[in-house]
Order: C-alpha cells, then sequence, then structure tokens
C-alpha cells in the first residue's frame, strides 16, 4: 500500500473512532482552526462536520460575540498549560439556542515536542451533573449508607459490599467477594438465591421483601430478619439489556419484627388460655378439664403434652409418677402403670427444684436414642418439663414435646408452660379433693 493509501486509511479509522465516541469532541490546530468535529458536537450543537471544519474558533457561529474571545482564550490555553483544563461556557446552537457546556481540553504535541493544537472534550453540564450525581449517589452507597447495600454478579456471587452490609455479616468487604451465599448464611440462603434469580430473569421486585436469615459469625450465630429490595442492573452501553447483576439492598428489622411476633404470640397464647377455660369449665370430671387444657395449650406450642402425677403426693417416701394423660393420646392404659424414669430425668429434676427444666437432643449419632431413654416419643427433639403446683403441694410433671423441625423452647416458652401447668394443678386437685377429704 502506498504511503498517501496509509494516510487516507488512517483519516478514516481516526474519524471512525471520532464518531463512535459518547462524548463530543473538536480539535483545533495551532492557529485556533478546528480541524476535527465528531457526531456527538454534532448532535448537541446542531453544526455538522462539514460546517464546523475549517473555520477559526466559535465567533460568529457557535457562540456569542460578546464570549467568542473569551472561549477562545480559554480553550487555546492548554496549549501553553500542562495536564488538562476544566471549563464552562455557553455555545450557540445551529437553532440560535444555548447550551451551558463543560469541556476538558489539553494540548496535543507535533512530532517536535512542540505544540500543535488543542483538543476538546465537551458534554452538556445537565448531563455531567447527572454523570457526578450517579458517581457520587453510588460512592455514598457504598461508604455512608445506614443500610446493606450488596452487587451481586449474574452467578449470584457479592462483586461490591459497603460497609454497614460487611458489618451485617460480621466480615470484613473484601473476605465477601466472590464467595457463594451459601458460605455466608446458615439459613435463608435457598429464599435469597430465589429472589435474585427472579429479579435476573424478571426485573426488579416491586415491593420489599422480609427474609430471615442466619449469619454465622466469630461470636455464634445470629438469626436475623432483613427487609430486602432488589434491582436489576442492565449495561447502559449495549444495544439490548445485558443483565450485569443484582442490587440488593437490605435494612436489619430484627428487633421490630422480633417484637411484633412477641406480641402475637402473646395474644394467641392469651386467647388459649381463655378458650381453655370456657371449654374447661363446661367439664363436669376436674380431670377430664385438666386433659381439655392440654389440647388447648399444644396448638402452636408442641407435638406432645405428658401428663404425670405423683400417685401419693402427701407421702414423700412412695413418691411415683404415673402418666395420667397424653395429647395426643399415645398409648392405651394412662394411669395403670408408673413411668419408669431414670435418676436425673428432666421430669424428677423439675420436681426437685420445683420449677421448669428444658432439654434438647445432642446433635449426631448421640440423638438416636435421646427421646427413648427418657420415654418420650420418638420424633421428640426438645422437651420441656414443669412442676404441677397447688396449694403448696408438687402434684407431678406436665412435659411438653417438640419434634426436630421446631425451635428448643426459650424462656418465655417456660413462662407459657408453667401457666398452663398452674391450671392444670389446679383441676388435678380439684379431682382429688373428695377422695382426700377425710
Amino acid at each position: 500500500m502506498s504511503a498517501s493509501g496509509r494516510s487516507e486509511t488512517a483519516d478514516d479509522l481516526l474519524a471512525a473512532l471520532l464518531d463512535g465516541m459518547d462524548a463530543a469532541l473538536c480539535a483545533f490546530d495551532a492557529d485556533g482552526v478546528i480541524t476535527h468535529w465528531n457526531r456527538e458536537a454534532e448532535r448537541i450543537l446542531g453544526w455538522s462536520a462539514a460546517e464546523a471544519v475549517g473555520r477559526k474558533g466559535f465567533a460568529g457561529w457557535a457562540a456569542r460575540p460578546a464570549d467568542a474571545q473569551d472561549v477562545e482564550n480559554r480553550l487555546m490555553a492548554a496549549l501553553e498549560v500542562p495536564g488538562r483544563q476544566v471549563n464552562e461556557f455557553a455555545l450557540v446552537t445551529k437553532e440560535g439556542g444555548r447550551v451551558l457546556v463543560r469541556t476538558q481540553s489539553a494540548g496535543v504535541p507535533g512530532a517536535d515536542g512542540k505544540p500543535a493544537g488543542v483538543y476538546c472534550a465537551f458534554t452538556e453540564v445537565h448531563t455531567q451533573i447527572d454523570l457526578e450525581r450517579s458517581i457520587a449517589l453510588s460512592e455514598a452507597l457504598m461508604e455512608d449508607a445506614s443500610w446493606g447495600v450488596v452487587l451481586v454478579d449474574v452467578d449470584l456471587r457479592p462483586a461490591v459490599v459497603n460497609a454497614h452490609a460487611a458489618r451485617a455479616f460480621g466480615s470484613g468487604r473484601t473476605a465477601l467477594l466472590g464467595r457463594p451465599l451459601g458460605d455466608l448464611l446458615s439459613q435463608g440462603v435457598e429464599e435469597l438465591e430465589g429472589a435474585l434469580q427472579h429479579v435476573l430473569a424478571e426485573g426488579s421486585s416491586p415491593e420489599p421483601v422480609e427474609l430471615w436469615v442466619s449469619v454465622p459469625t466469630p461470636e455464634g450465630v445470629r438469626r436475623r430478619c432483613w427487609r430486602c429490595g432488589f434491582l436489576r442492573l442492565g449495561s447502559p452501553l449495549a444495544e439490548e439489556p445485558v443483565p450485569l447483576g443484582v442490587g440488593w439492598l437490605f435494612q436489619d428489622i430484627t428487633e421490630g419484627r422480633q417484637a411484633a411476633l412477641d406480641t402475637a404470640q402473646l395474644r394467641f397464647r392469651s386467647s388459649q388460655l381463655h378458650r381453655a377455660g370456657r371449654a374447661a369449665a363446661e367439664c363436669e370430671d376436674p380431670a377430664e378439664a385438666a386433659v381439655v387444657r392440654l389440647d388447648f395449650a399444644l396448638a402452636g406450642f408442641a407435638e406432645h403434652a405428658l401428663l404425670d402425677v405423683l400417685d401419693q403426693p402427701a407421702d414423700p417416701e412412695r413418691q411415683r409418677l404415673v402418666r395420667s394423660a397424653a395429647s395426643p393420646p399415645l398409648l392405651p392404659g394412662s394411669g395403670a402403670l408408673p413411668v419408669r424414669y431414670e435418676p436425673g430425668h428432666p421430669a424428677l429434676q423439675a420436681l426437685d427444684r420445683i420449677g421448669s427444666v428444658r432439654s434438647s437432643a445432642p446433635r449426631g449419632d448421640a440423638a438416636a436414642g435421646w427421646a427413648q431413654a427418657r420415654h418420650w416419643p420418638p420424633d421428640s427433639a426438645h422437651a420441656l418439663c414443669t412442676v404441677l403446683r397447688s396449694r403448696g403441694r408438687s402434684l407431678g410433671v406436665l412435659t411438653f414435646v417438640r419434634g426436630p423441625s421446631r425451635a428448643a423452647f426459650d424462656q418465655a416458652d417456660a413462662a407459657y408452660a408453667e401457666e398452663v401447668a398452674a391450671r392444670v394443678a389446679a383441676d388435678l386437685d380439684l379431682a382429688r379433693a373428695p377422695k382426700e377429704a377425710p
């Protein structure tokens, strides 16, 4: 290829590159004559390259006469000053309107190293301000936001994590990057991944979502409730939307949500006690009333209730626990045989302490015979034993049992069990009263 051919090819390539830029760009030679003018400059000001190239400065066409000299002086000052110069001034469109632009200009050295011209990139000020606002918002979210912000890539791995989110996960920001969500959460990861996949496929979620998660930390596993919002991120440079990932914003609402749950639970349990009292009042036999109370107490609380009574409550030397009732019924013949609890059994501990005792099955292989050894139903994983007291005497033990799908009993559960036990004990005491009368 000849030198002239290579020169034409280079000029064509340069023109294509300039026209493909997102920013408006023009260039001046050392005398201030425009040598290049791209399509974005034409879009902003309306002047075509054919109308712009060859003109000296903006005087008489793209700038008001009063502004033209100042604009030219500030642009051409880049010939003598190293680095980029930033300026703002108003230019005139082909239709006669005015556009406030922000320019970045720099000198272009020639082959001898001396200034040969100036290039000037410019954008509309409002567009630049929008860009700067977006950048400032991103930086604020990543640093100072009072809620967690995580950018998740299409592989559902954190790509960017802000400081608040890192604290919520109990880890450093860089330690979370690129790790599967299953490594960061011990519970709730399925729900979270499902929400992220839905957003990637269908778009941003219109409403916040509340998720309960368990976060493993050096201090132990923390159960948290996060209110989450999800935004699908798409590339602004692609002709068609290309998902880059999901913006996940979350706020910890554990305290408020737990307080609401506790209030609802207390309201429900109070309602159950009231309903149980109304139903027990219709029973002629106080022992039957005690069983009715157990049926109402189980709702939302446990899978089984076991009622063991002392066959000789007045004689400490002959105290034996006898299975009086179970809800739901387990085996026929309740009350016929004593329950053979081994020394140290939680029910016997409750009798000794005159209080409540909580117990849970160990993890692993040791849990297999845990329930059987304690004479509890095979599906037992958690138990709460509380003593039955009436008129200053211990009448027996009431045991509530939960399966492995439920959480262990807590202090609030013990308080509720003790309230139920007090009412059941009153029924049992009333049932025995005629037999114990002199």
